[in-house]
């Protein structure tokens, strides 16, 4: 039975602290969803910038300005909103906003709205990335993007195609997406428009796509069973040279979670019901992740590794998790001995009635508001790994018109 060969007893909580790595630099480290304030070396006191994003980092229109902000290394603040799909506007913000919209974006006491306006206030402010949002190039590749973008709806978020619509709405988007790797290949091979002549980093037209762009992967191989990267190779050379960015790693967010956090924000994705379609969701779903169709970078030896960065991250909330747990206190055990199977290899048992609870967990962690896309991935898999010792139980699945179980406000006491 599978209960006398496990053997291994779920490590204590002072055990799993001794083992966790210290908080990453939040300020001047890498780039990271948890910082509240970013400065590149420079004082507080020079700080000019206020970026408005979402709690979650699900904002594709946030990435967008987040990431040139890291890229161009201008020291800002940054205050965290909630999206309305997973809770209530807070009042300070619809005081400020109006109309409630993210990003915005204080500029030396000025406040923008609207992700290209923004680009275009900063790129006055301290220069562009690369060239500019109004360079005649990337004019045109801002319009390639807009079709690539209205090819992706109408392919992902029509509901009701039949067969023949299906094909039609993929043909008529991978023939975009062709467009999209020739201008890769005119920008050099690996950038749609290289922010200097080296080529080692991206311009201002890649920041345009790169949002949207990761959405589309995920979001087609989990409700299409479509694999853009191995499909359009342009395509897959452009994100595999982003991933060895850790300005781009640290704003990147997974499969799993853009293929949840996309319906209400699209207004629907609508699943094809193929096999390949089916296959990949439960690959998804169960913590498995899709390998070569998510990053690809691996760490260096001698950086903290993915594993126990998520013991980190898990041990920054633990009591809220055990609060919000479906178990309560009850979800201590269970949890721990994920966490020990996570940070040493070898299954734990968890308490019996336990399945539904590790695999609820499973299916809420946000990438990367709670720890990078790596560490998630590793994280899922001890938790499903250790459900399935529990049984089959599932928990209730995740709603579709909305994220209110994703509500971020009682996470931000215990430290985001």
């Amino acid at each position: 039975m599978i209960e006398e060969s496990v053997t291994v007893e779920a490590l204590s909580w002072s055990d799993l602290e001794a083992l966790a790595p210290a908080a990453a630099e939040r300020v001047e480290g890498p780039t990271n969803a948890q910082a509240n304030l970013r400065l590149f070396g420079h004082s507080e006191a020079d700080v000019q910038v206020t970026l408005f994003r979402d709690h979650h980092a699900w904002c594709p229109y946030c990435q967008k300005v987040w990431l040139w902000l890291e890229l161009r290394r201008v020291p800002y603040r940054i205050r965290k909103v909630t999206m309305r799909c997973y809770g209530p506007k807070e009042p300070w913000f619809t005081a400020l906003v109006p109309s409630g919209m993210l990003p915005a974006l204080e500029l030396n006491g000025r406040l923008i709205t609207e992700s290209d306006r923004i680009l275009e206030a900063l790129e006055r402010a301290f220069g562009p990335v690369g060239a500019g949002m109004n360079d005649r190039r990337v004019r045109r590749l801002r319009e390639l993007e807009r079709l690539l973008f209205r090819a992706w709806c109408v392919w992902l978020c029509t509901p009701g195609l039949g067969a023949a619509q299906e094909q039609r709405a993929r043909d008529q988007f991978q023939r975009v997406a062709a467009q999209m790797e020739e201008a890769i290949a005119g920008g050099g091979g690996y950038w749609l428009d290289p922010d200097d002549p080296s080529g080692a980093t991206p311009g201002t037209a890649d920041l345009v796509f790169i949002p949207y762009v990761e959405r589309m992967n995920a979001s087609l191989a989990y409700f299409k069973g479509f694999a853009l990267r191995e499909a359009h190779p342009g395509i897959d050379r452009w994100l595999t040279a982003l991933e060895q960015l850790e300005s781009y790693r640290g704003t990147q967010s997974d499969v799993h979670t853009h293929a949840h956090d996309l319906p209400p924000q699209m207004g629907g994705c609508w699943a094809d019901g193929s096999d390949q379609q089916q296959r990949m969701a439960a690959a998804v779903d169960q913590g498995e992740g899709l390998g070569g169709l998510e990053c690809r970078w691996v760490p260096s030896s001698g950086e903290v590794t993915p594993q126990a960065r998520a013991l980190e991250r898990v041990l920054r909330h633990r009591q809220t998790l055990l609060a919000r747990s479906p178990l309560g206190v009850a979800f201590d055990q269970p949890l721990r001995a994920a966490l020990t199977m996570l940070i040493g290899g070898e299954p734990v048992m968890p308490a019996p009635g336990s399945a539904a609870a590790l695999r609820f967990l499973r299916d809420r962690i946000s990438v990367p508001r709670d720890m990078p896309l790596h560490s998630a991935r590793l994280l899922r898999q001890a938790l499903e790994s250790t459900a399935a010792l529990a049984g089959h139980d599932q928990p209730s699945p995740l709603p579709f018109e909305h994220r209110f179980d994703q509500d971020p406000r009682p996470f931000v006491g215990s430290g985001t």
